[in-house]
């Protein structure tokens, strides 16, 4: 897969099927649509192609958001890639970049710059400044200057945003096997293993710190999970706690991963965690030999959800 950051950068001059969004989660409502994409540049001898915009335009038009996304740009890189998409094109989203023509967008940019044979889009996409340009507009674009669009119905529309809002639900209480089931894939979080306090490694259960520095990223709800990595081209499986420590008077939340049966440093290197299944909500416990007990359980517990 060929990225590109910035229109501005792109030069390739084969024709493409193009679709364009946001697609946050890659989920199996934005598959149905990318693999139309996919399927259709094949079949009539173009390049498949994605633009998607970063930051989120949310992020840009309303500073006070408070949006979680479900990937980091390189996460949604990944996922695209393991997709067989041909093109992928990132596009800085400004407060000057949304203020383009409807007219300035197609022409210039889907057309002239990025080749645009086939436009495969939402019944309820709007685009251009302050997003005044529907479909129709579209397809009296496309008469003009020469490209097709093809409609993708409300019914598979309404069942992407389904999707997205029933994985940020689930996420947020804890539910982990509904998020998995709707995004096709497990839920990851990427980060550079740190240094902690040591309490893991004084419990007899050292761990990997988790730190992700995309503030943008949504962390599922505080509580011990049950997750896997691929570690030196293994897969090592584990259990992951994500909350604040109360037992030691915690105040600033953490993600610390001990790994079964793995014992390498992974000190400053970049990890994708994977989440399977929750154990438990987090607990304060009255001494340090009491949370040594629930750890041994949660080991328990999850290497029978593996093996089951």
């Amino acid at each position: 897969m060929n990225t590109v950051r910035s229109i501005s950068k792109y030069n390739q001059q084969h024709p493409v099927a193009i679709t364009i969004g946001t697609f946050d989660g890659v989920h199996i409502g934005h598959r149905k649509i990318l693999e139309k994409v996919i399927n259709h540049a094949k079949d009539a001898g173009l390049k498949s192609a994605v633009l998607t915009f970063f930051p989120h335009p949310r992020m840009v038009l309303q500073k006070d958001t408070d949006i979680k996304l479900l990937n980091t740009i390189d996460e949604k890189i990944a996922i695209l890639k393991n997709m067989g998409l041909d093109i992928l094109v990132i596009h800085p989203f400004t407060k000057e970049f949304s203020r383009l023509s409807a007219t300035e967008f197609v022409r210039d940019l889907l057309v002239n710059k990025l080749k645009s044979k086939k436009i495969i889009i939402g019944y309820d996409h709007r685009f251009g400044r302050n997003r005044n340009a529907n479909i129709s507009d579209l397809i009296s674009f496309g008469k003009t200057l020469d490209f097709e669009v093809e409609e993708i119905p409300a019914q598979e529309i309404d069942d992407v945003s389904v999707s997205s809002t029933k994985i940020r639900k689930a996420l947020e209480s804890g539910d982990i096997e509904t998020a998995n089931m709707y995004l096709g894939y497990e839920y990851m979080l990427t980060g550079t293993v740190q240094k902690g306090k040591g309490l893991g490694r004084q419990l007899h259960f050292p761990t990997a710190n988790l730190a992700i520095t995309e503030d943008y990223k949504l962390i599922p709800k505080t509580g011990a999970y049950t997750v896997s990595s691929v570690l030196n081209e293994t897969t090592v499986y584990g259990m992951m706690n994500i909350g604040y420590n109360p037992t030691v008077n915690g105040k600033v939340q953490s993600i610390e991963v001990h790994f079964f049966d793995f014992e390498k440093d992974l000190y400053e290197q970049k990890i994708q965690v994977n989440m399977l299944h929750r154990l438990r909500d987090e607990y304060k416990f009255e001494s340090l030999e009491a949370l040594k007990q629930q750890l041994a359980l949660d080991r328990k517990n999850a290497l029978q959800f593996i093996s089951g």
